[in-house]
């Protein structure tokens, strides 16, 4: 049985899973820890059975949402900085784009002379 340390609300916690699954068990871990995260900046600092309360009552909403839209899953709204990043990349991609554009329309200029 293998162990991870999973970080909530700025604690750590073992927990115990079975061989291979350490990874899910992270990333489960990460998503409790976001809504800890999103529940303590808007409510400032709770005690920790209240954010346990909070955080399960928000992924039941979330889960009877699913459930009510047919196991229809949405993408989360990305953050301002997810967003920034994004126009970033699409920004960084288009003038790639423009370059081989130019590069090819060249080169397809110096076929034709052929």
């Amino acid at each position: 049985m293998a162990q991870v340390t999973i970080t909530i609300n700025s604690r750590e916690y073992a927990i115990a899973c079975e061989d291979g699954q350490e990874v899910r068990i992270l990333q489960l871990a990460r998503v409790l820890d976001e809504k800890a995260k999103l529940l303590t900046s808007a409510s400032g600092q709770v005690n920790e059975n209240m954010l346990l309360a909070m955080v399960g009552l928000l992924l039941a909403d979330e889960l009877a949402e699913i459930k009510k839209n047919g196991g229809a899953v949405s993408a989360p709204a990305p953050s301002h900085d997810d967003s920034q990043k994004l126009l970033e990349l699409d920004a960084d991609l288009a003038g790639k784009i423009k370059t081989l554009t130019e590069e090819i329309n060249s080169v397809a200029k110096r076929i034709e002379l052929l």
